[in-house]
């Protein structure tokens, strides 16, 4: 009979890496009646932490708002975690890219929302990420041998 290890999963720290909003052309730009075309970004990056068991995962995301013929606004949030996870040897990638981000994406969210309505602009809300099938879907594009998207 084999013996099963046991995975602890802790969150440690909630906290934001970076953090930045841009709209140089304020308050200009707010006599323009045309609605942005919104482009988000996002990335996950996660490390570990020296020899431990701890993992920093940092969510990044990247908001564009433009115009035909301007930039409405640019805001990009890096809120990162410190997370112990131990006991999760094969399931440490999973871990780090689908449950991690999991945890981070409402601070993020509220970040930005906060930043963008700050900025004079309409509240703006991240809809939700499935995380475990981006996840899934790099998996298959690095098996394939296609860069993931």
């Amino acid at each position: 009979m084999s013996e099963q290890t046991e995975i602890s999963f802790n969150l440690k720290k909630v906290y934001v890496k970076d953090i930045s909003f841009e709209s140089p052309l304020s308050p200009q730009i707010f006599l323009n009646e045309q609605a942005p075309e919104v482009d988000i970004q996002m990335n996950i990056t996660n490390s570990s932490l020296e020899e431990s068991d701890l993992y920093e995962v940092v969510l990044t995301i990247t908001v564009t708002a433009k115009g035909a013929e301007s930039n409405f606004f640019l805001c990009e949030v890096q809120q990162a975690g410190l997370f112990e996870v131990t006991g999760a040897t094969d399931q440490l990638p999973m871990v780090l890219e689908i449950a991690c981000p999991n945890i981070l994406l409402p601070f993020v969210r509220e970040a930005i929302a906060d930043l963008v309505g700050k900025g004079g602009f309409p509240q703006l809300l991240i809809n939700p990420i499935n995380f475990e099938a981006l996840y899934h879907q790099k998996i298959m594009s690095q098996q394939s041998g296609q860069k993931p998207n």
